[in-house]
């Protein structure tokens, strides 16, 4: 990229103070000391463990012309300071200004909420590409430019590998941009200065009280993505969910809802629900979706009426959507063996999650079906969700193993006592422990017969194990396909 001149990506918002001076050519804009090189703009953030002021003097040894930070102990001579109290969001304008605000010249569509964004964004891409545009997916799963695959690392990118994506997919001609915006995102401003045509909310439910402390904290960080949104925008939001209006609140963007149970823009109706689909009629338009449960149902019609907002017809987007299967490792059907037996792998990694998926395996099954559910619980992440997800899993499963899903640097067995300290003594009769993942996988397939239904949950689409910092290859689908196989 062309490098820019100081003074033109410097964002007109709130008080700067600039010392020093702005006529500098800039090569490139990092928030990571290391990733700094001759010719940079160094942001300096605060984050909840490192603070990237400690890491200034570094960022000029390595090149940088130029500091945007809260405060400055010592100024160098020949470098120009930017002192803000909101580095986050000035750095995230720069960012827009340096990749020639990328969002600006494509269709950018924001999904947030606990449950159902991969799956509503990673739809969303497969109907406009199959509609014939070229289209971005930022999700969880993978990142998508076209037929073009890139590593995902987290939900959404840093503020700065954000911009340079989405600048990549507008050079390279995407004119539909689907992207999960994650609750810690919209805590660290990470999508700061880019312009939304659309946002989507899913739901609200139990996820990342270790991060946010409070579901009032968390709900607040929601609501920050439609504040946010421009007049031009739409935003369209879950009807039945409690806190979907909430998101309207302050919106300037026109409001839309949609919803299974209460009346919406866009209203759905289940009219038939089994293992190999769902039937619903959408503002009186009937179809069939090879996805599977009432949680689906809610994606689906998010889906379709998005697309209508964005100016597609009716029919067109039933057709297609009725053959979509949406994102890997969501309700994901694995197999059905000679015997009858049938093996899901599903994400579900929040009590509400794992309830939906084995509420709608109930409401599918057979009479004579078990549901064996294997379910572990990440480490180093919200540990108050470990005896409800355990509770939920036994409430509404006939056996339950008790695994470990990433530990990362914690004891896979401390967080197994700590999932089954949520289980009543009647509950514990149907539970057992079994610490390796691989094995107990082995154990679900080996208790099951007849027309039983074996349930992989926590990981989903991930190929990987993380554990004491390593990651090491582990793929739910592949195990139980081959064991079922």
């Amino acid at each position: 990229m062309k490098a820019k001149q100081l003074y033109e990506i410097i964002p007109e918002i709130g008080e700067l103070e600039i010392s020093g001076t702005t006529q500098l050519n800039i090569a490139g804009i990092s928030i990571d000391s290391r990733e700094v090189g001759s010719g940079y703009v160094y942001a300096a953030l605060r984050g909840n463990i490192v603070d990237g002021h400690r890491f200034i003097d570094q960022a000029i040894l390595s090149g940088a012309v130029c500091v945007v930070c809260e405060e400055v102990a010592e100024k160098k001579k020949d470098v120009t300071y930017i002192i803000s109290k909101d580095v986050r969001q000035v750095i995230g304008q720069m960012a827009d200004l340096f990749y020639k605000k990328p969002s600006e010249n494509l269709h950018l569509i924001g999904v947030t909420g606990t449950n159902g964004k991969t799956t509503v964004s990673t739809l969303l891409f497969q109907l406009f590409s199959a509609f014939g545009y070229k289209c971005g997916l930022i999700s969880t799963v993978e990142n998508r430019i076209g037929d073009e695959f890139l590593p995902s690392t987290q939900t959404t990118p840093d503020v700065i590998n954000l911009h340079r994506l989405i600048a990549k997919m507008r050079d390279e001609q995407c004119e539909y941009v689907f992207m999960e915006v994650s609750s810690h995102s919209l805590e660290q401003q990470r999508i700061a200065g880019l312009k939304f045509k659309a946002g989507l909310f899913t739901n609200i439910t139990h996820d990342h009280l270790d991060y946010h402390k409070t579901m009032k904290n968390y709900i607040k960080s929601k609501k920050k993505f439609f504040d946010m949104l421009p007049k031009s925008a739409f935003a369209l939001t879950n009807g039945d969910d409690k806190n979907g209006l909430v998101m309207l609140q302050n919106t300037k963007a026109r409001k839309l809802t949609y919803a299974l149970k209460s009346m919406a823009d866009y209203k759905g109706r289940i009219i038939e629900s089994s293992v190999h689909g769902l039937n619903i009629k959408i503002n009186n338009r009937e179809a069939f979706f090879r996805l599977i449960g009432e949680f689906n149902a809610y994606n689906l019609v998010l889906v379709y009426g998005t697309a209508i907002e964005l100016g597609m017809e009716s029919d067109d987007v039933l057709a297609i959507l009725s053959g979509l299967r949406g994102a890997a490792g969501r309700f994901e059907q694995i197999i059905e063996t000679g015997d009858g037996r049938c093996g899901i792998v599903d994400y579900a990694h929040t009590p509400d999650a794992l309830e939906n998926v084995l509420e709608t395996i109930m409401r599918v099954k057979t009479s004579e079906s078990a549901i064996i559910t294997v379910i572990g619980c990440g480490g180093d992440r919200d540990v108050t969700k470990r005896p409800i997800m355990a509770k939920v899993a036994a409430g509404l499963s006939d056996k339950v193993i008790l695994t470990s899903d990433n530990p990362r640097s914690e004891d896979p067995e401390r967080i197994i006592d700590e999932m089954e300290a949520g289980l009543s003594e009647e509950q514990k009769k149907k539970v057992l422990r079994v610490t390796n993942r691989l094995q107990a996988i082995k154990t679900a397939v080996m208790m099951s017969h007849g027309k039983d239904i074996i349930l992989v949950a926590g990981k989903g689409h991930e190929n990987y194990q993380e554990i004491k910092g390593e990651k090491f290859p582990f793929d739910d689908k592949k195990i139980l396909k081959e064991l079922l196989g």
